[in-house]
């Protein structure tokens, strides 16, 4: 990895993290305020719109970059942690390992077949709640019913 990636990598980290501070918040709110209580100096007039429409459109326009990199990451680090639980568990479907990587086709007939599964779960589970004995205390409320 390059120096400048290196770079790049540390200053997103550091300012994806600061950016969702509380401390972020107030500068943003404070930023706000004092623009807002600049306005009848300077008579609500264009430029005085223009300074917080340019200065929050520059912001938002740099912040986009950062946060889709530092989620980049997030993301990267999480399909491996995923891939690592499918792989280290002998009765796991190892083609989930590379779902990412699969078209949209392939995406839709795996999650049609999970649905399925999570469909016939949810079944089992209801007709088991059916045949379960009440618990302990409750036998005289079902009565009541």
């Amino acid at each position: 990895m390059s120096e400048g990636s290196q770079f790049f990598n540390r200053v997103a980290c550091v300012v994806s993290k600061a950016s969702g501070s509380l401390g972020a918040f107030v500068a943003a709110l404070g930023v706000v305020i004092v623009w807002a209580g600049t306005g009848p100096l300077f008579k609500f007039n264009d430029t005085w719109q223009l300074v917080i429409n340019t200065g929050t459109t520059i912001v938002t326009f740099l912040m986009v970059f950062l946060i889709q990199h530092t989620q980049n990451a997030d993301t990267a680090a999480l399909h491996i942690k995923l891939d690592e639980l499918i792989r280290a568990t002998s009765t796991a479907n190892n083609e989930l390992l590379n779902l990412e990587e699969m078209d949209q086709e392939r995406l839709e007939e795996i999650r049609r077949r999970y649905e399925a599964l999570a469909s016939t779960a949810a079944q089992l589970k209801a007709k088991k709640d059916a045949c379960m004995p009440a618990p302990p205390g409750q036998t005289d409320q079902l009565a009541d019913v």
